[in-house]
This record gives structure tokens, sequence and C-alpha cells, in this order.
């Protein structure tokens, strides 16, 4: 199968785009930066900066002040009116040097100056401490973004519980004084099938929110697995779904907050479960096995695979395709795997079912914490 996406909690070599007109500026940082272990952009003027910076998205970008089309400043100035770009550190690097031109462009939104000829490991260094600025910044932000989310999250829940018991009460009550065949019955219950998807969504907001709080203790994989197989037993038995298990056996034990994990590990499987509806073959397979440093689980099924352009958002929050409804069960699954310091990888091909792959590490944090 095809990998199309993965989740992962290291990052990837940062990108620097350099941009200079002077061909021996571009090897001789090109040179230095990959050294560093940098991942480098190239661009000889300013349109072409502004080119690579839409379709690279790089972390930082070192400019040159004097280039043909437009200069830097003009550059940093389009940089600054975007939302998508204001954010992205902007060294100015330049032959010109005096306090003017250095004020000239702190204030069309540069963070730091340095002026031509430059000694590389200062420059270095102030990549560096851009960088981190970068990444501080977009912690903080996360941070915000989550107390929001955690927020809205409550009160919705809050506001839609009470209205959601009434209609499925006051709905399932005429139904049941409904005479058989009367033409009502089947809008009353397409009522109450989504009072049951508004009360699953819910609970799953309960969970992601709860998930925050977390007790990690020793954990057999392959129990918690069995136990989460238990719960969907009768379903599979009722649904003719075939089940091959294959799970080494003395797998390393793991700090895990066992009731996410099982939570986490049931989301997935019922994912898997509803993309086999209306399959002629319904096959569940999971496998558990281990390597010096991980724990690695993989659950897969014969259902309908998903497209190549959805398999990117099948973590994101109420994300809705042909194949399964919207939800947060994936979400939280995506949510309790990263904070035990684990990847969610996910294999599909539309018509040849799909494949999540959970990887856990060995070395976890202390139970407890």
């Amino acid at each position: 199968m095809e990998k199309t996406m993965e989740r992962k909690t290291n990052g990837l070599p940062k990108k620097i785009l350099i941009v200079d007109d002077e061909a021996d500026t571009l090897e001789l940082l090109r040179k230095r930066l990959h050294f560093e272990g940098y991942h480098t952009l190239e661009a000889r003027d300013g349109e072409e900066c502004l080119k690579q910076v839409t379709e690279g998205r790089p972390d930082l970008i070192i400019l040159d002040v004097m280039m043909p089309k437009l200069d830097g400043y003009e550059v940093c100035r389009i940089l600054q009116k975007s939302r998508s770009t204001a954010y992205i550190p902007v060294l100015m690097l330049t032959a010109k040097g005096g306090t003017e031109n250095k004020v000239k462009g702190l204030d069309v939104g540069a963070l730091d100056y340095l002026a031509k000829p430059f000694e590389y490991q200062e420059l270095s260094a102030r990549i560096k401490s851009l960088l981190s600025m970068k990444a501080a910044r977009e912690r903080l932000v996360e941070e915000e973004k989550s107390k929001a989310v955690d927020r809205v999250m409550a009160e919705i829940t809050h506001e839609l519980r009470n209205p959601l018991t009434s209609i499925g009460g006051f709905a399932r009550k005429v139904y049941e004084n409904l005479p058989e065949g009367n033409p009502d019955k089947k809008y009353l219950q397409m009522i109450l099938d989504d009072v049951v998807r508004l009360e699953k969504m819910v609970r799953d907001l309960v969970e992601l929110k709860t998930s925050a709080i977390s007790y990690r203790e020793s954990a057999d994989v392959n129990a918690l697995i069995g136990e989460v197989l238990e719960q969907f037993e009768k379903r599979r038995m009722l649904e003719g779904i075939e089940l091959r298990t294959e799970l080494t056996e003395s797998l390393p034990l793991l700090a895990l907050d066992k009731e996410h994990f099982r939570l986490a590990l049931a989301n997935i499987i019922e994912n898997s479960i509803e993309a086999m509806q209306e399959m002629s073959r319904k096959v569940l397979s999971i496998h558990s096995k281990a390597t010096y440093e991980r724990v690695e689980i993989e659950v897969s099924d014969s259902g309908r695979g998903i497209p190549k352009d959805k398999i990117k958002n099948i973590f994101d929050p109420f994300f809705t395709s042909k194949i399964s409804g919207p939800g947060l069960g994936l979400t939280f699954a995506l949510k309790v795997i990263e904070d035990h310091r684990g990847t969610i990888s996910v294999e599909s091909e539309p018509g040849r079912g799909a494949c999540v792959t959970i990887r856990l590490p060995v070395t976890l944090p202390e139970a407890g914490s």
C-alpha cells in the first residue's frame, strides 16, 4: 500500500530561504547551512523570493537588500501584509551598513540585520536565536489555541446535553406510542438516529477534554488490545467480520494511561468496522510487535479505503467523508498517542482498505506522571 500520511512528534530539518543575487554568497551559505543540518531554498531576486515563500514555506529567510525587481525592503513589506507570512523571521544580510539602513530594515519587518562582510559564526548564532524565538511563539499560540478549544468544548457540551436528552426522550415516547405501519414512524426514526449520533459526539467531546488529565502505570499492550476487542465481539459477530490477530508475546511493558489508551484503540477499531459496512468481505486484523526502541500496533481492515485527498484530514475534528461520519474519535486517538510520545501513520488505497499503525516508544515517563 502507498504510504500517504504520517503524524510525527519530532521535527523535520528547518528550511531556510537564502535570497541573494550573488552566486558566491548563495553557494557559501548553502554549504554552511547544509553542514549544520538545515534544508535550504534559494532565490536570486525579490519576485523569486515571494514565489519560494508561497511554495516552500520556509522557517526563516536570509534576505539581501539590494536585489533586482524587488529590493529586500519591499519584499519585507509584502510579507508583513499576509497573516500566513508575517511571522516568518527575516534576517537582512547586506553590504549597506549604518544605523539608518538597519532601522529601515527593522521598521519594515526584519527581525535582525547583519552587514557584509560577516563572520559565519555570528550569522549561525543569529539564525539559531531567530528560530528559537519562532518556536517559542508557535508554542504559545498552540497553548492559547488549546485553551480556547477547551473552553468551547465545555460550553458546547453543556449546551447540547440537556436539549438532546429531551429531544431523544420525547421522540422515543412518541415513536413507541405510534401503531405499526404509521408513516410518521420513519421520520421519528431519523430523528432518533441523529440524536444518537449527536450524543456520541458529546461523549467524544467529554473524552477529548478529560484526556488532558493522565495517570500512567505499567501496562501490557496485548492485554489492553484483548480488552478492547472483547468490547466489539458481539458487534463483530452480528456484522460477520472475520478477526485475525497476531500478537507478539512478551512485549515490553509500557507506562500508559490504560483508560485513555483503550478509548483511543477502540476509536480506531470502530472506524475500521464502519469502513467495512456494505462490503462483501470483512476482515479486521490486529498485529503487535516490538523492536529495540518501540512497540508497534497495526489495525487494518478490508474496507473501502480512504481517498488520497482525504487521508491527510482524517484526524481533524469533525472531519467527514463518504467513508465515515463526523466525529472526534480519531482526533482523540491522535491526541492520546502523541501525549504518550508516539506516532500514528496511515496507509490506504480506495477499494483496498486501510492500515493504521501506532508506534509507542519503549522508554516513557514514569508511571503517575
